[in-house]
């Protein structure tokens, strides 16, 4: 199967483009990038442009999470590069608060992901869980499925990931607020 063939299996197809767009509507407003093309640069990532033979549906769409958090931290990126890149003359004038704005939003993606990477220092499985539930949109019987677990476990580790998260970005939003001010 080709990068268009994903096209073929319409409910994969569906499935994707709507995760594509829930990732898209935690961006800044005014991203180039639009849920059609976040897929195909997911599939060109993970799989080259040729999806598997036979393919399992709940693998996919969780190794294609991963890509398009991946895809989307990379823009982020860029995006704080872009904000800081002459040092020497300050920072770049901004007139324009959506500006700042898509500055903060693309910061604050880039804490989410130091957040989860530290997660999964200490459980791999709970950094999974956390990007199958909440960015793949799966159910727990879905996560419980993909990471070959039991229902109880998912449930388990989607509460303490929660709470562990919430603690952690409180804790280093208010440290970033105080060291800007």
């Amino acid at each position: 199967m080709s990068d268009v063939d994903i096209e073929q299996d319409a409910k994969l197809y569906h499935d994707l483009r709507r995760m594509a767009a829930y990732y898209l509507k935690m961006e800044r407003q005014g991203h180039t990038l639009q849920p059609t093309a976040l897929v195909h640069e997911a599939v060109l990532r993970v799989y080259g442009g040729k999806m598997p033979e036979p393919f399992d549906q709940k693998q996919i769409i969780a190794a294609l999470a991963r890509a398009m958090r991946q895809i989307l931290v990379d823009y982020a990126r860029k995006r704080t590069a872009a904000k800081r890149c002459f040092p020497e003359r300050g920072p770049a004038p901004s007139h324009d608060s959506a500006s700042d704005e898509s500055y903060r939003l693309a910061a604050d993606v880039l804490t989410i992901e130091e957040a989860l990477k530290e997660l999964a220092a200490s459980s791999e499985r709970q950094e999974r869980v956390v990007e199958l539930r909440y960015f793949a949109g799966m159910t727990e019987e879905e996560t419980a499925e993909v990471l070959n677990v039991s229902r109880e476990t998912v449930k388990r580790d989607w509460r303490f990931a929660q709470a562990w998260l919430k603690r952690r970005l409180q804790n280093g939003f208010a440290q970033e607020a105080a060291e800007s001010s």
